[in-house]
């Protein structure tokens, strides 16, 4: 199947134009066709997340983040809920603990970097900072935006040491996010997922928009890019992502260890 993700890649030093991008493409892909394929990747996918547990010598980082009513949660069960758990986990972060307010704000997240061998997700991140943090002036202008070098800076560093990262930005509008509110109050079992606070912070999605789109473009780099996923169609978003992620561990090459005897000369009874 033709499926081009270098078109969602945002280009170093380019600020997208979100409201441009459609969030419900589908590159032109059957649906039909389309699962079939992400059934075929998903196997390759847990494939290669043994084989990189196995060799123990890469790590995958995984940041995943949207506007409210984005699909983080149903992204990471379609696309990581088949792996095997001991490889894989995922990493919330809410706003800071009176702890993690005591230490520079890298702090909690580079204690939470995927040792060798692992794949970890964030489930946001540390793009927060220059996001919330923006929006609602938490702390001087002058202090965040000194944060989109410093984030580049400690990716570069964590990259260095040998952790793969991919940034995934899942695209939605403001109508499919209050499609998607509607849906969650409709449904008993979804009320727990809907905050009063989310029509407040619906209120400054332009303010968000635009501290994305600036996060987007400052921070994409050739060792950590960002992908802007149109994540209005669930089973296009899920096959985009996952065949991201594919074609990154594919090119690290990876293989098994050999083991360090003589196979032959094992005699089972």
């Amino acid at each position: 199947m033709n499926l081009d993700t270098d078109r969602h890649r945002v280009l170093p030093g380019i600020v997208p134009d979100l409201d441009a991008i459609p969030a419900d493409d589908t590159g032109g892909l059957e649906k039909s066709a389309a699962r079939k394929e992400l059934r075929r990747l998903l196997a390759r996918l847990d494939e290669l997340q043994v084989m990189m547990y196995a060799q123990g010598k890469h790590s995958l980082l995984v940041v995943l983040q949207a506007m409210d009513a984005g699909g983080k949660d149903s992204t990471i069960r379609a696309v990581f809920g088949p792996l095997n758990p001991q490889g894989v986990q995922v990493t919330g972060f809410k706003a800071p603990s009176s702890l993690e307010l005591k230490h520079d704000y890298l702090w909690r997240v580079h204690d939470q970097c995927p040792p060798r061998g692992t794949i970890r997700v964030f489930n946001r991140s540390h793009y927060e900072d220059v996001l919330v943090v923006r929006v609602k002036s938490l702390v001087p202008e002058e202090r965040w935006r000194r944060r989109y070098e410093q984030i580049n800076d400690f990716e570069r560093l964590v990259h260095d040491e040998g952790t793969t990262i991919v940034k995934l930005y899942l695209h939605i509008t403001k109508d499919y996010q209050l499609e998607r509110f509607r849906r969650r109050l409709a449904r008993p079992d979804k009320h727990w997922k809907f905050n009063p606070n989310d029509l407040v912070e619906r209120a400054r999605w332009g303010d968000y928009r635009s501290a994305f789109e600036e996060a987007l473009g400052r921070c994409s780099k050739m060792h950590a890019p960002w992908y802007v996923i149109p994540a209005e169609r669930r089973w296009y978003r899920n096959l985009l992502v996952t065949r991201i992620l594919v074609d990154t561990l594919e090119g690290l090459n990876m293989s098994y260890p050999k083991p360090d005897f003589d196979v032959e000369q094992i005699v089972l009874e």
